[in-house]
């Protein structure tokens, strides 16, 4: 088992703690509450069970198997090949942003990546970034870091976004030693 399943295991024991529920009650719960949406099921239990934002994410994954490698094994996808999905139509001009942070992200050490619906979350021990080509022409890289101050680049999002920041970029020169350092300073704060 790899650090990464460890920690999403010890993640849902502390769940199954908190709620005094096990997994099996848990996913009855969701089948029963009538809702299908991700976002739907996460806000009930983060409501009905106190959970936070992301032990509640954690769990609606596990109870929809809708994990990055789940989600992509239900498509006969690889997660390679669910990226080149996300990277397809109008937003393939941006796929060489997404190369050249991986490139770099590569580097730091071992960690998950998650491909979502339009969108890829990097894990540790939890998220530290997530890389989405938002618009056509613009790739905005979301970090989870503390301690850190905001600039006119690293942009404070709102108090219960899923990132605490996000760099926009247009363009793969600007994947430079700032953003690349943001970038790693996130990572070792996610293990």
């Amino acid at each position: 088992m790899s650090s990464l399943d460890k920690a999403v295991q010890t993640q849902l024991d502390n769940i199954q703690k908190k709620t005094g529920k096990t997994l099996a009650e848990l996913t009855v719960m969701a089948q029963q509450s009538g809702l299908s949406k991700h976002g739907e099921i996460r806000d009930m239990f983060k409501r009905d069970l106190g959970l936070g934002h992301g032990d509640a994410n954690t769990l609606v994954h596990v109870v929809l198997q809708s994990d990055g490698e789940r989600a992509a094994e239900a498509k006969g996808l690889s997660i390679s090949e669910v990226v080149d999905e996300i990277y397809a139509g109008v937003k393939a001009p941006l796929r060489p942003i997404h190369d050249q942070l991986m490139a770099a992200i590569d580097q730091f050490g071992p960690f998950e990546l998650v491909p979502k619906k339009g969108y890829v979350s990097l894990r540790r021990a939890k998220q530290f970034a997530m890389i989405t080509p938002a618009t056509k022409t613009r790739v905005e890289v979301g970090l989870n870091m503390k301690d850190i101050e905001a600039t006119d680049r690293l942009i404070a999002m709102p108090k219960g976004s899923m990132c605490h920041f996000k760099v926009n970029v247009t363009e793969a020169t600007q994947v430079d030693d700032e953003l690349i350092a943001w970038i790693k300073y996130a990572y070792e704060g996610a293990g």
